[in-house]
């Protein structure tokens, strides 16, 4: 049975055919480079013109109106991790995307409320 001339890029199995890194024209690092797997973006409300942009980028902005970690727009985009961080660069370059670093925005907690707290522990 030879296959209809329409499903010749689409594998049942597989899923679509084509590589992760020609959505991002083969690029394989961010031009953005302060992403890591924690960084939360969320996407902003802007007028600038999105006719430029892949349905990649267009699928980030949706997932983004709430706030998700780099790690999570991979999983819903089925993309690999410098995929996502290829896009979501782009669109931070453009104004779209906003991050914040958790882990930089975290303090080092107490010393001696850690000691409290495991005195208290042991004594139970």
């Amino acid at each position: 049975m030879s296959p209809r001339s329409s499903d010749w890029w689409y594998d049942e199995a597989a899923g679509p055919l084509v590589r992760p890194y020609a959505l991002v024209s083969g690029r394989t690092r961010p031009t953005w480079g302060r992403l890591n797997l924690a960084t939360q973006v969320r996407a902003i409300r802007t007028s600038s013109d999105t006719s430029a942009l892949s349905v990649e980028h267009l699928e980030i902005l949706r997932l983004c109106r709430k706030p998700l970690s780099v790690a999570e727009v991979a999983a819903y985009l089925h993309a690999p991790l410098v995929v996502a961080k290829v896009l979501l660069s782009d669109l931070i370059q453009r104004g779209d995307v906003i991050t914040s670093d958790a882990s930089r925005m975290a303090v080092a907690p107490d010393r001696n409320l850690l000691q409290k707290v495991l005195d208290g522990v042991r004594a139970i």
